[in-house]
């Protein structure tokens, strides 16, 4: 399983793109940035899109993606999701007056896109891989993603607050490689973090104590004005499994 961190952050700034990731070339996790980070050719090449919710930060490379591909793609490019996001991303995005409908363009019998509604925890199958989507605790319907291929498994949180679910799946997953975990604000912070459903270093303490085994920890969705001092409360936990998601980077696991 290959996955390339595109965007790993919960915003944007120099150096800071959006949550974004590519499975196996084909497959992005989210679109916080699949059109800024890719190149026309790579673009073309991604086939499905996977939203864990409605937020701009997961969602706002959409309209400038479809429009770089949809006159070069062989087929319609194909969103699964769940309901809720659906009807947020049919209502405020594709709605002709913030971006034209692309679900019925070029035509409604062949559109650029397709929705594919998910439940939660009901797995299915894109290209060779297994996605398993997970409940979580955000201000709007999220889901995490249980991804494996070939024996490995690695858990995706997306936006979450403390949750509960996410850490069972953990505890039941044989052969998990990592553990990809939003902290999004600093200590200072904390009262953001609990309004807005995001965790922060001493909520991530806390959260860990649910897990059961040793396995990396690779933290994403870090808001940019909190990075150092995020890196430095992290710091301070001393905690070996526990390293951040590098933008750019490709894992192979």
């Amino acid at each position: 399983m290959k996955i390339e961190v595109l965007g790993g952050y919960g915003g944007e700034s120099l150096g800071c793109r959006m949550t974004c990731l590519l499975i196996n070339d084909r497959i992005a996790l989210d679109a916080g940035s699949l059109s800024q980070a890719l190149s026309i050719e790579r673009q073309v090449q991604v086939r499905s899109i996977l939203l864990t919710h409605s937020h701009m930060d997961h969602t706002s490379s959409i309209p400038f993606f479809i429009e770089n591909v949809f006159s070069r793609a062989e087929r319609n490019i194909d969103i699964y999701t769940s309901s809720a996001t659906v009807y947020a991303i049919r209502k405020y995005l594709f709605n002709n007056a913030t971006w034209p409908d692309f679900t019925r363009l070029p035509n409604h019998l062949l559109p650029a896109v397709r929705f594919h509604e998910l439940k939660d925890e009901v797995p299915f199958e894109l290209g060779g891989v297994r996605f398993t989507p997970i409940p979580v605790d955000h201000l709007v319907p999220t889901q995490g993603f249980l991804i494996q291929q070939d024996g490995k498994a690695v858990l995706w949180s997306s936006d979450t607050g403390p949750t509960q679910r996410l850490w069972e799946v953990a505890n039941e997953t044989a052969n998990l490689k990592a553990i990809c975990i939003d902290v999004s604000f600093s200590n200072d912070l904390q009262h953001i973090a609990d309004v807005s459903f995001h965790l922060t270093p001493r909520t991530l303490e806390r959260e860990l104590e649910k897990l059961d085994k040793k396995v990396p920890i690779l933290l994403h969705h870090l808001k940019p004005p909190c990075i150092d001092a995020i890196r430095a409360e992290v710091k301070r936990l001393n905690n070996p499994d526990i390293d951040f998601l590098e933008q750019g980077k490709v894992y192979e696991f």
